[in-house]
């Protein structure tokens, strides 16, 4: 299935939203989490999601929480 650009931009940004969801349900924050736009300016596979910087604090509650997962 080919996705219009617009289609391309949406599917993008629900994913970003539900990242956040997901994320913000963790304790963890990305504060640059969003779509590439570069990525969703084109039309050859679908748009990526730029995860960002993030500080330190962040990146070990992140660790925490996915060796909690992986453990669990």
């Amino acid at each position: 299935m080919v996705l219009t650009p617009k289609e391309r931009v949406q599917a993008a940004e629900e994913a970003v939203v539900q990242l956040k969801t997901a994320l913000d349900g963790v304790g963890v924050l990305f504060p640059s989490l969003g779509v590439d736009q570069v990525s969703a300016a084109g039309t050859y596979g679908l748009p990526l999601v730029d995860l960002g910087r993030c500080n330190l604090d962040t990146a070990l509650r992140l660790a925490a929480v996915l060796h909690e997962r992986a453990h669990a």
